[in-house]
């Protein structure tokens, strides 16, 4: 799911199960949907209460609540329909997904920036409103993997880093990604079907600048605060750096750059070539695309100095925990999404009736929140697809009649993608990082409050300017 979401977006269509194995939405009960809520349960309660456990059998976990819906629909669908849809998952979503985020991983992590940086709340400031910035032009996954490490190393001589992280998913991880369809996966999905590639720019720009803006000014209030107490600051910096502020591994700078033109080549170029796996169609662009990130992938492996994995203490745990979690995700959240898309008929028919007024006409501001919140915990970027068809599915007629919906599924998918650290890729790789650096980032639940106490009376704020 997107959860873990990332820079640009996977093939972008989760399986159209009807497709898939010969069945659709409506006929499925909501009983479908448990393996998904039991592995979100799973990595929000299990941490919590089986810490040693978790730690050592996550993977398991996961297999067993994707086996949990694999397994009775081969027994009532028939082996042959749960071989097809665990190749289309595969080849069409996961592989895709986990290839793209391990060479953002790989070519971020091969970059060190040197210096001996001092996590004043003005220097914090400066490097979440750079992240922002640069969230819509390397994407979020990007944008988080090169300058999260950085930023914790700034702060390590301090007592209280974990706000700082959390803010750090809030705008770069994903507000930040909001402008172009580089910066998050469902705004690339638009891209490919058909809206114009500065449409999001010129449409919810106010609403990211107020958004950004305020979290920004939030955090400034609170790390001063917590820089004003006596206690924060440990004496010795644990890190001294005495080289001037630069990059070493900046050769990695220019393999960033041909992921993004990887990704981009994938969703412009049209060949009518493609390979028939197990039913699934598996196009030419998306083969060059997934060999030349392997081999973006290696090249960084090659040509990065041991000394600046070193340096950026580069771990392949945090990759491993989220490429783990999202098989199991991956998997269980066929079902939910084949619910959703059988739309008003379906067994969810109320979310899809819940966005349209009286009249008939659609409501901007249930447009914004149900994506929002179904993007907080499923994939934003098939959720964006499945509010993108409610609404009619006109590219041309949504970026011009219907503005202000499509603005509200584009931000929303996007802005609530950090209301839960399963709420976009980033997200969950952000927290691991920073957990392997020893520092105690909040539990699940404990994140919530956060989003909850921050990130909703924003949202609240927004649609009554924007939405209503």
């Amino acid at each position: 799911m997107n959860r873990i979401r990332l820079l640009l977006a996977l093939p972008l269509l989760l399986p159209q199960l009807a497709t898939a194995a010969d069945f659709d939405g409506s006929r499925l009960s909501p009983l479908w949907g448990v393996p998904f809520a039991g592995i979100l349960l799973s990595i929000a309660l299990l941490p919590l209460l089986a810490p040693r456990f978790w730690h050592h059998h996550f993977g398991k976990v996961a297999a067993a609540w994707a086996l949990a819906f694999l397994l009775p629909f081969a027994a009532l669908f028939g082996a042959s329909a749960a071989g097809v849809a665990l190749v289309h998952v595969a080849l069409a979503e996961y592989l895709p997904f986990v290839i793209l985020l391990t060479a953002l991983f790989t070519v971020s992590g091969g970059i060190y920036i040197r210096g001996n940086l001092h996590g004043t709340p003005a220097l914090n400031v400066a490097i979440l409103g750079i992240g922002a910035v640069l969230a819509s032009l390397m994407g979020t996954t990007g944008a988080s993997m090169l300058l999260i490490r950085p930023l914790i190393r700034a702060n390590d001589n301090r007592k209280h880093v974990a706000h700082i992280v959390v803010f750090f998913i809030f705008i770069v991880s994903n507000a930040g990604g909001s402008l172009t369809p580089l910066g998050d996966p469902p705004l690339f999905l638009g891209f490919l079907k058909g809206v114009d590639f500065f449409w999001t720019v010129k449409h919810i720009f106010p609403e990211t600048l107020f958004l950004v803006g305020a979290l920004l000014l939030i955090f400034f209030a609170l790390d001063s605060w917590y820089v004003g107490k006596r206690e924060e600051v440990v004496p010795v910096d644990p890190t001294p750096d005495t080289r001037g502020i630069g990059f070493d591994g900046a050769r990695n700078f220019w393999l960033l750059g041909a992921v993004v033109a990887l990704v981009l080549m994938s969703g412009i170029w049209k060949s009518s070539i493609a390979f028939d796996i197990a039913g699934t169609q598996v196009g030419l662009p998306g083969i060059v695309r997934d060999l030349g990130l392997i081999a973006v992938t290696l090249l960084s492996l090659r040509i990065t100095p041991d000394s600046v994995h070193a340096d950026n203490q580069f771990s392949w745990v945090p990759m491993l925990e989220v490429a783990k979690l999202f098989a199991g995700i991956f998997l269980t959240i066929i079902p939910v999404i084949a619910m959703l898309r059988a739309g008003i008929d379906g067994p969810f028919g109320a979310v899809i009736a819940a966005v349209t007024r009286p009249d008939g006409t659609p409501s901007p501001a249930a447009y914004f929140w149900a994506s929002g919140l179904l993007s907080s915990f499923l994939d934003n970027a098939p959720t964006y697809l499945v509010f993108f068809n409610t609404a009619g599915g006109d590219p041309q007629q949504l970026m011009t009649m219907l503005a202000p919906v499509l603005a509200a599924i584009s931000a929303g998918s996007v802005f609530m993608g950090a209301n839960s650290y399963i709420g976009n890729a980033p997200n969950l790789m952000v927290k691991s990082i920073a957990e392997d650096r020893g520092v105690k980032m909040p539990s699940f639940f404990g994140y919530m409050a956060w989003s909850t106490g921050i990130l909703l009376p924003l949202f609240a704020v927004m649609t009554f300017i924007w939405f209503l």
